[in-house]
């Protein structure tokens, strides 16, 4: 097993689109390949960084994110490496049929940033969650799919972004969220992670969930329940090797995502698990409803997404399911 070096006593929070700030910053200062596109939010999306650093590669589109990603496709065309950011509810929310035509068809390896994801917008409500682009980036052919769980690794997936040959989508979220990697935590595009070994149960989870479920691990303990916990910050490539062998072992799999279950994470490893080992399954996410105005833990607690409910849920499939056990 890959030591994960997880950060441990109080964690420290941090809005996850910072590190995707940072890392970008980095990664232009390796490469002038690299070039910056915002749809008039470069701050809000934290491309500023970029931006004040490199303005002759950074291009204002305005309020336009049709043209955004297709500019961002001509611009790969001809040899470089375009970053795009805007509200995921904007992009892919308004232009997914231009990046499915003008990035996806020609294999174009932009990378689209799709910041203010999820209930963590908090109070902007429904209209500003967007809770369907893991769904809706995940049906692109071409295309791979990121949710890092916090900031210190969204630097490390845009820098990996920045490298990877093939159009990108990542998701960040607006408000702080625990810091539970360091900097010697793996990361790499594709990979699926360990971060609890257990036998009783596997926790499988992604982006802000992440840090909710390893509080949910800790919880279960005081029931005598042994969750394992498996992070994905790739939601595609999906790593089947990762996710098959924890199922195998527990026999039970419960997955946890900040979005809409269908088409979601919990899709993704439903279907893995459908055609190569049928197990026992709940899915933890936004079952079929939108987002509401309000403070993100407040929200969290509403729609059951919280470390609480997830113990709950987790206690639930067990009680429920045990005749799968091995």
């Amino acid at each position: 097993m890959i030591e994960m070096h997880l950060a441990t006593g109080e964690l420290k929070t941090e809005p996850i689109r910072k590190g995707f700030g940072m890392g970008l910053l980095e990664a232009a200062r390796a490469d002038e390949n690299i070039v910056g596109l915002c749809a008039d939010l470069t701050e809000s999306t934290n491309m500023h960084f970029f931006a004040q650093a490199f303005p002759q590669r950074f291009v204002q589109v305005g309020v336009a994110e049709q043209n955004l990603v297709t500019v961002g496709a001509g611009l790969a065309a001809v040899g470089k490496i375009p970053f795009v950011s805007s509200y995921a509810a904007f992009s892919p929310g308004r232009n997914w049929e231009q990046i499915r035509t003008t990035i996806c068809i020609n294999n174009q390896p932009v990378k689209i940033i799709g910041s203010h994801a999820g209930l963590y917008t908090g109070a902007d409500g429904a209209t500003h969650q967007m809770l369907e682009d893991l769904a809706l980036m995940r049906a692109l052919p071409n295309m791979v799919v990121l949710a890092p769980g916090d900031s210190v690794e969204a630097q490390k997936a845009t820098l990996a972004m920045a490298k990877d040959s093939r159009p990108n989508y990542m998701r960040v979220a607006r408000e702080a969220t625990p810091i539970f990697t360091t900097a010697e935590t793996p990361f790499e595009i594709g990979k699926a992670y360990v971060l609890k070994e257990a036998k009783d149960i596997s926790i499988i989870t992604t982006g802000t969930m992440t840090a909710q479920a390893l509080e949910a691990v800790e919880l279960l303990k005081k029931d005598d329940i042994n969750a394992e916990l498996v992070h994905v910050p790739t939601i595609k490539p999906l790593d089947a090797h990762t996710l098959l062998s924890s199922a195998e072992k527990t026999r039970h799999v419960l997955t946890a995502e900040e979005g809409q279950i269908n088409g979601g994470l919990g899709g993704a490893v439903a279907e893995l698990l459908g055609e190569n080992l049928p197990t026992a399954m709940l899915r933890v996410g936004m079952r079929d409803h939108f987002g509401e105005s309000g403070k993100p833990d407040e929200l969290l607690n509403h729609f059951g997404l919280n470390a609480r409910h997830i113990a709950a849920a987790a206690k639930h499939l067990l009680k429920d399911h045990t005749y799968h056990k091995h």
